[in-house]
């Protein structure tokens, strides 16, 4: 549990210098629906296309296009 009191205007100070992805993740790594999916879609050994899709969809996730041949 964080010991920051979120009333606290001091203890965001931070948060004006954070870009929207980093203050996105901020948001979203504490988030416990979030985790709970992630949990779930991470246990899978090869999840599907359109599993992942609704995974990324549901939280606003974007990853980068890979190329088939990369390493």
């Amino acid at each position: 549990m964080l010991s920051i009191d979120w009333r606290a205007a001091a203890a965001y100070g931070h948060a004006k210098s954070i870009p929207a992805a980093g203050f996105a993740w901020e948001y979203l790594r504490r988030h416990e629906d979030y985790h709970r999916d992630f949990q779930t879609i991470s246990r899978v050994t090869d999840p599907t296309a359109s599993r992942l899709e609704i995974f990324s969809q549901r939280w606003g996730l974007r990853f980068p296009v890979r190329s088939r041949n990369a390493t």
